[in-house]
C-alpha cells in the first residue's frame, strides 16, 4: 500500500493524522505543506471534491493508492483500520458511537472556534494568487474575511465560550480515567490538536480545570503525539493557524 500524507504544522487537524499514523506504525511519504499560505491548493488532487469540498478547511490530505482523502478523523479511522498496534476506536459498538459522537462534537463546535481564534492571534498569510487558487466558495469567503481582517467581535466570544466548555466537557469525563474514551483514542488525539493552542488564547477556560490540564500533558507526552511535534518547523507549532471549519450558523 502506497501512503502520501499532504500535511501543516503539527497543530490541529495535520496532528491528528500525524499523530494517528505514528500510533498504527505505518510508513508513508511525508510531504509538508504551508496550510497557512494556501499550499494545499497547489495539489494536484486539489479539485477533486473530497478534497476541495472537505468540511475541515485547511487540512491534512492522505492519498493512498492514488485515493485521495481528507478531514482528519476520517483519515485517521481509516489508518486506524489499516494500520497495527492498538485500535484507536473501541470495539464496542456503544462505545465507538459514543467515540464518533464525541469528534463530531469537536469537528462542529470546538475546531471551528479554535480555527477562528487562532486565526485571529496568528493570521496566516493571504494573497490573490491563493483566492484564485481555491475552489471552494464557501473556503474562498473566509479566506477573504480573514485578509480583510473581519473578525467578528461576536464570534470572538462565542468562540471563547465553546473553547471553555469543550474544557469543562473535558474535565467532566475524565472523572475516574486518563483517556476520554478509556483508552487512548482518536478522541483524545482529535481534542487535544484543537485544544493545546488554546490555552495561552483562552487562559481563563484553563485553570481550575486541573483533570484537563493533566490529560493535555499525557496527550503531549504521548509516543505519536511527540514524534509528531517533532517534526514542527516553528518553534511553536500551536501558534500556526489557518482557515478552520465554518463556524455552525445555530450555534
Amino acid at each position: 500500500m502506497s501512503l502520501t500524507l499532504y500535511h501543516g504544522e503539527p497543530n490541529g487537524p495535520s496532528l491528528t493524522v500525524l499523530a494517528a499514523l505514528f500510533a498504527k506504525q505505518l510508513r508513508a511519504d511525508l510531504r509538508y505543506l504551508d496550510l497557512a499560505r494556501g499550499e494545499r491548493h497547489t495539489l494536484d488532487c486539489a479539485h477533486e471534491p473530497l478534497v476541495a469540498m472537505s468540511i475541515e478547511g485547511e487540512g491534512p490530505v492522505l492519498v493512498a493508492d492514488g485515493e485521495a482523502m481528507s478531514d482528519s478523523v476520517f483519515i485517521a479511522c481509516y489508518l486506524d483500520d489499516v494500520g497495527q498496534g492498538a485500535a484507536l476506536r473501541p470495539a464496542v459498538p456503544y462505545d465507538r458511537w459514543e467515540t464518533m459522537k464525541w469528534c463530531r462534537q469537536m469537528i462542529e463546535r470546538t475546531a471551528p472556534a479554535a480555527a477562528y481564534l487562532g486565526c485571529h492571534a496568528h493570521p496566516p498569510q493571504v494573497d490573490a494568487a491563493l483566492l484564485a487558487r481555491i475552489g471552494s466558495m464557501d473556503l474562498r469567503a473566509r479566506w477573504e474575511e480573514i485578509a480583510a481582517g473581519q473578525f467578528s467581535a461576536e464570534k470572538l466570544e462565542d468562540s471563547r465560550t465553546k473553547i471553555a466548555q469543550a474544557a469543562e466537557r473535558i474535565e467532566t469525563r475524565l472523572a475516574g480515567r486518563e483517556w476520554l474514551m478509556g483508552a487512548y483514542s482518536i478522541a483524545d488525539l482529535e481534542s487535544y490538536a484543537w485544544l493545546a493552542g488554546m490555552v495561552p488564547l483562552v487562559p481563563e477556560a484553563f485553570p481550575e480545570r486541573t483533570r484537563t490540564r493533566d490529560w493535555l500533558s499525557r496527550v503531549q507526552a504521548s509516543a505519536p503525539v511527540a514524534k509528531a511535534l517533532s517534526l514542527a518547523r516553528t518553534a511553536d507549532p500551536a501558534a500556526v493557524w489557518s482557515v478552520g471549519p465554518e463556524i455552525n450558523r445555530w450555534g
